[in-house]
């Protein structure tokens, strides 16, 4: 049977209604994924050749070729394993799970603000809790820019959080932030830009200050809430620092001359989306896995300009080069 086409037009026309058919056709996912991997025309991902042509399936053959199988010239010639799909190389290499189930979880995961659970995915897509589970982690895998130095600039908001479970507050023993056994997680972001955030191994004056010159221009200005830790890393910016004073109700004002908005209103409203997808959707985010959280949460606030189409091709498009095997998601300490 050929396989359908997939979705005309723009990726900002990709919906639920529009990528439908991906769902229910295997040829037709793959196809997709192969034109948005390669735009140009399938390409080796081991040598990087472009001189490759189709596996087709010979008249009655015993054995015959899948489909969307190709070999490589170069790599045929160097006598290395020629054969490839689109699958390798990426977070779907050696995966069991059709490829319209891939497409049906990362389009769920981009376009759902506030995250979906590995238990819905596992209903959604008709595949076990602990397939889902492992589905949601190689697309978050998928997810992360690497942070290149002075990758944020201009106004810049910085502010810590503390991610663990809730407790009933009674007596006073329902105690919340420092001094408890949550991870804390800071985040650095940029006014109408990128944010980055991560799990740290505690909230102080050299933490943050080596977070902040590893991630940030030093000509950027940055904001804060009157918390001691941030005074010294603020002296590393040249465009200065600005301290909003939460404990008096401040939350926004402007400078003498009127043309600074002193505020953490926007990194806050970054951290109550975790927050939400925290005690919403996911309920407990263990400590081991908290980094790869985190970088969901950065990919869909860093893409929140564009469709959700879009959102869901970029993910695609950076699942290039990534691997995340089973025995992996152990998750990382924090720095």
């Amino acid at each position: 049977m050929p396989a359908k086409n997939p979705p005309t037009g723009t990726d900002a026309d990709l919906n639920l209604v529009s990528l439908s058919k991906l769902f229910v056709d295997e040829d037709a996912a793959r196809e997709f994924l192969e034109s948005k991997r390669w735009p140009n025309g399938p390409v080796c991902p081991r040598c990087g050749c472009t001189e490759v042509y189709t596996l087709t399936p010979k008249p009655g053959s015993k054995r015959p070729v899948r489909p969307g199988v190709y070999k490589c010239k170069d790599c045929r010639k160097a006598g290395k394993s020629s054969q490839f799909t689109v699958r390798i190389g990426t977070i779907f290499e050696e995966s069991k799970i059709p490829l319209r189930k891939w497409l049906m979880a990362i389009h769920l995961m981009t376009s759902s603000k506030k995250g979906i659970s590995s238990h819905q995915i596992a209903r959604e897509l008709d595949i076990t809790v602990k397939s889902a589970w492992f589905v949601t982690h190689r697309v978050r895998e998928a997810m992360p820019q690497e942070p290149m130095a002075g990758m944020l600039k201009g106004e810049l908001e910085a502010d810590e959080t503390y991610v663990g479970p809730r407790r009933p507050r009674y007596k006073g023993s329902g105690r919340t932030g420092r001094g408890t056994l949550k991870q804390p997680v800071m985040a650095l972001l940029e006014r109408d830009g990128r944010v980055h955030s991560r799990p740290v191994s505690a909230i102080n004056t050299t933490t943050l200050r080596d977070e902040f010159l590893s991630l940030a221009s030093r000509d950027s200005t940055l904001f804060s809430d009157e918390l001691r830790i941030y005074v010294k890393p603020g002296r590393e910016f040249s465009g200065g620092h600005h301290v909003v004073k939460h404990k008096i109700g401040e939350y926004v004002r402007r400078t003498p001359g009127g043309d600074v908005l002193v505020t953490t209103n926007t990194v806050e409203s970054f951290f109550a989306l975790l927050k939400r997808g925290h005690y919403g959707i996911f309920h407990l985010l263990s400590k081991r896995h908290l980094h790869r959280y985190c970088a969901e949460f950065d990919f869909r606030w860093n893409h929140r300009k564009v469709s959700d189409g879009e959102r869901m091709v970029a993910a695609i498009q950076s699942a290039e080069g990534k691997r995340l095997m089973y025995r992996d998601p152990q998750g990382q300490p924090p720095a």
